[in-house]
């Protein structure tokens, strides 16, 4: 090396006055081999590039040479040399390695501008993930014990009418769609068309219930569902629907149900938990009904080096399931671009999101019950300053007798049966009145 070069510290560049920082220098080794793969260590020169020089003997050679591996997991072999630096002796270390990550004494470090950052053990994770992508991508594995005659042709053919794509036989659609490999079926099929999923997959479940407060320490209602994923989502949705409140309001003339929580935004949320989720953890989807709030958890963290500040942005650069996203998306259960979150905070822009031990856990705020009851009052009042005097008359005459039938509501507003038929009809249509029992043993629900 020339004698006139001058060294300056960097991302890939380390500068060490002498080998009595030793122990610092292999951490920086680390960090930058986790970084940038490689990189070079100087002893003899100061950190702003001051050549100092320091004695090197062999001895001093072999000490950095047994240190770095004795120190550093997995193991490097770097070139330790002696060289002249303005004519001082100086030590060069070139190293290289792609086995990453690396760890000096234990712990993992990461190279950012010229200091060492330790790696938070999200961070660590996110390394062994990408280091191991193709082969932790549960949805493109083979599911070696299931056979063709396990996959429901009819949810097939389904999926294909929605996607608006043709069906030839089972297999061949299968081939087409990717969702095969070596003329076996890889988990996405089984999971999406299979008859029972759960007979290879135990823990792709859909676990709900319902708690009377705040906390899981009394629960009204507990229920688990299996089937396959686009059931499973539909199932979350009903239950959903079933236990928080509804309300109304006007479109037109009649009435439409308006869930407490938007239900455009807990279904992204739905979808959301069974595509991303990390499905060799042994643990299902769930969903909670508390007083206060509604919860959806889904097992294993944010995916790469997503955060939920990225994730609030729409930034999804990488996904756990790549596969799956791409099946839901051709039934367009899923944007490809990553607009599901901001989706759902247009509509609840109060959801949260959390990451608690392995899980992602999306939270709905409810609606105050007073104010859902004060909405549908309101509707219905609204509503019936709309109706028509027939439909005045027809609607008071209910209320005040709930067993009367078409034929005496006829002969009491003085109108053919037919008219008199349409306009309760409307009434059903705008949610004022309901049928409960048969025609001749029922009555008449009628809102107050």
């Amino acid at each position: 090396m020339d004698e006139n070069t001058t060294v300056k510290e960097s991302e890939t560049v380390e500068l060490k006055k002498s080998t009595s920082e030793l122990k610092e220098a292999i951490i920086s080794v680390v960090a930058i081999l986790n970084k940038h793969h490689k990189g070079q260590l100087y002893f003899g020169v100061k950190n702003d590039g001051i050549i100092v020089g320091q004695d090197v003997t062999e001895n001093s050679l072999r000490e950095i040479s047994k240190a770095i591996s004795d120190h550093i997991e997995p193991k490097i072999y770097p070139k330790v040399n002696k060289i002249e630096l303005k004519g001082k002796n100086c030590v060069l270390v070139d190293f290289e390695g792609l086995e990453k990550p690396y760890f000096a004494y234990g712990r993992a470090y990461m190279r950012v501008s010229d200091e060492d950052k330790q790696l938070s053990a999200k961070e660590l994770e996110n390394i062994f993930v990408k280091k191991n992508e193709d082969k932790l991508r549960w949805d493109k594995e083979i599911c070696e014990e299931a056979k063709i005659r396990d996959i429901s042709s009819q949810k097939l053919k389904k999926f294909l009418r929605k996607a608006e794509l043709p069906f030839d036989t089972v297999e061949n659609s299968l081939k087409k769609l990717g969702l095969m490999s070596k003329g076996k079926l890889l988990n996405t099929a089984v999971m999406l068309f299979g008859y029972k999923p759960q007979k290879f997959f135990p823990n792709a479940k859909l676990m709900c219930a319902v708690f009377a407060t705040t906390d899981t320490t009394i629960s009204l209602d507990m229920q688990d569902f299996e089937g396959d994923l686009f059931s499973l989502i539909e199932k979350a949705e009903e239950y959903i629907l079933k236990n928080i409140h509804i309300g109304m309001k006007l479109e037109g003339l009649y009435r439409v149900d308006v869930p407490e929580i938007d239900k455009e935004a807990f279904r992204e949320a739905i979808v959301n938990a069974f595509c991303h989720r990390n499905y060799h953890l042994y643990d299902s989807v769930r969903v909670a009904v508390f007083k206060n709030r509604l919860e959806i958890r889904s097992p294993g963290r944010l995916y790469g080096d997503l955060t939920i500040e990225k994730m609030k942005k729409g930034n999804i650069s990488e996904r756990r399931n790549e596969l799956l996203a791409e099946m839901f998306h051709k039934v367009h259960f899923v944007e490809r671009w990553g607009k599901g979150i901001p989706l759902i905070l247009s509509k609840e822009p109060k959801t949260e999101f959390e990451e608690i031990g392995r899980q992602f856990i999306l939270r709905f705020p409810r609606k105050n019950v007073e104010e859902v009851k004060d909405t549908i009052k309101d509707t219905i009042k609204d509503t019936i300053k709309l109706l028509s005097e027939t439909e005045k008359q027809i609607f008071q005459s209910m209320k005040e007798n709930n067993r009367i039938n078409a034929e005496q509501l006829s002969k009491l507003i003085n109108i053919n049966l037919r008219n008199t038929k349409k306009n309760i009809e409307k009434l059903k249509e705008k949610g004022l009145i309901r049928r409960i029992g048969s025609r001749k043993a029922g009555y008449w629900e009628v809102l107050e």
